[in-house]
């Protein structure tokens, strides 16, 4: 017998915490996007692009982030559909118009019993000011992988100044010195410099 097809719900409610499905489900049927979970994407949690050649809007998010990175992530994304319906490209994609949309989709989360209580205080320092990514505010990443049930990896900020590391495509590297919240490191291979996230999770190497 063939196994019957999982509903939107069923899939979404995988990903989510269980409060914020029916609004998610809204959400996609109120602003007609698609949505579709990727593999992990060392360089972005998730991704929106508006319509084009008659498709409508798209958004990807990352599967492996846990519920409340994945949400945020999410609403990440549709601030950018919501800023995409009313400005088009007449604004910058992480301009006052998008972190006015952001805040606004959520302020009615925060309302709720969603968060932990250590995840909602960052969040909400966060929301002050929201970056062009959730990964460069240091401090709500780290409250976040405090969720991750998955994860035992290392991140580069853990690792002791000239220490060697792998990341996930196999490069290898030598940390240096930090650069705000990344830090200057030396591929080993070529011996070009790159800026590395402090919380890019690596593989030290003996």
């Amino acid at each position: 017998m063939q196994k019957p097809k999982r509903t939107d719900r069923e899939i979404i409610a995988k990903y989510i915490p269980e409060q914020t499905v029916d609004m998610v489900l809204v959400w996609i049927e109120q602003y007609k996007f698609r949505m579709r979970i990727k593999r992990k994407r060392n360089t972005k949690l998730g991704d929106y692009r508006p319509p084009f050649d008659g498709r409508g809007h798209f958004i990807t998010i990352n599967h492996d982030l846990n519920k409340f990175a994945f949400l945020i992530t999410l609403v990440h994304e549709v601030a950018h559909l919501t800023n995409w319906d009313k400005n088009k490209n007449r604004v910058k994609p992480h301009g006052a118009e998008w972190k006015k949309d952001f805040q606004e989709l959520m302020l009615p989360l925060l309302k709720q019993n969603i968060f932990p209580d250590d995840v909602h205080h960052a969040i909400d320092k966060y929301m002050r000011n929201p970056a062009a990514s959730s990964c460069s505010d240091l401090h709500l990443m780290r409250v976040l992988k405090r969720y991750d049930t998955h994860n035992h990896s290392v991140h580069l900020e853990e690792l002791p100044h000239g220490a060697t590391f792998k990341i996930a495509n196999g490069k290898v590297f030598i940390k240096g010195e930090k650069q705000r919240t990344r830090f200057k490191c030396l591929e080993a291979g070529t011996r070009h410099t790159y800026l590395v996230s402090a919380l890019m999770e690596v593989e030290a190497v003996e």
